[in-house]
């Protein structure tokens, strides 16, 4: 694997992280860009972070709503049982386990 796919995978598995420790299970795509960059992933711009989210949904982990100037990001079951390891979804890293 690639440094890049790493790095794309390693998104992919934070944002769903994010939604999973929200009550409402749900963020706007900026928040989630900014937790981006709080958790590491430095200069992800808005584009980015609708790319990453639009991947999510296309694999039936996120569903999107498009509310005109806001997008919100909303946790599937399949998508907490990825941010959990409880499933293996291609595309998304693994969460490492914590001792």
């Amino acid at each position: 694997m690639t440094y890049s796919a790493h790095v794309i995978e390693d998104q992919r598995l934070r944002i769903l992280q994010m939604l999973e420790r929200d009550r409402a299970g749900s963020h706007n795509a900026d928040v989630l860009r900014a937790g981006l960059e709080a958790v590491g992933h430095a200069g992800v711009s808005y584009r980015r972070a609708r790319d990453l989210l639009d991947w999510l949904a296309e694999a039936g982990l996120v569903a999107l709503e498009d509310r005109g100037a806001v997008v919100i990001a909303r946790l599937t079951e399949a998508g907490e049982a990825a941010a959990l390891g409880d499933s293996a979804v291609p595309g998304v890293a693994r969460p490492r386990r914590r001792f």
